[in-house]
């Protein structure tokens, strides 16, 4: 049983069990993650010191029986787990490889989007410069026009009025 699971049935913190655990001096089981493992007996002898806390005893004076280290907890690995275990890391390198699989081909479809989308920007550019040429074409040949019509009238005698011909002025 764990600390919280502890605390929760003496109707304390967790804080307050791992403190006890540490004024009384108990040497506690760890397990691989280096946490407290209570069995029945720690739980019974943390009951009887909340006990004596409760009927006023001062927590100096509280004196209880040492259990010795056991030691950090292993798993002990039988020879049935061993097939389990193999089998287990034969899927999980299946799924690795076929994770992989799927971010290649993901990747793949990406560069292909990308492809396509720069295919299509590349055209509409093209496009655009043609227009771009066109226009530019139209707006010089308009100018030319322009300027051979301004030109013509320049050239072109004025017209004298019908009395200022007869009239010789």
């Amino acid at each position: 049983m764990n600390t919280g699971a502890v605390s929760k049935m003496l109707g304390v913190s967790s804080s307050t069990v791992q403190r006890w655990v540490k004024h009384l001096g108990l040497e506690m089981e760890r397990n691989e993650f280096g946490h407290y493992v209570y069995d029945d007996e720690d739980i019974e002898l943390l009951k009887e010191f909340k006990q004596q806390l409760q009927n006023g005893v001062p927590i100096q004076n509280i004196v209880m029986e040492k259990k010795t280290r056991k030691g950090y907890g292993k798993i002990k690995a039988n020879h049935e787990q061993q097939p389990q275990n193999e089998e287990l890391l034969k899927k999980l390198t299946e799924l690795e490889k076929n994770i992989e699989n799927k971010a290649d081909s993901v990747v793949t479809y990406q560069l292909l989007q990308h492809r396509n989308e720069i295919e299509e920007l590349k055209n509409q550019i093209e496009k655009l410069n043609q227009q771009i040429e066109t226009l530019t074409v139209r707006a010089q040949e308009e100018e030319k026009l322009a300027e051979s019509a301004a030109a013509q009238e320049m050239v072109k005698p004025k017209r004298k009025g019908m009395f200022s011909s007869i009239f010789g002025f």
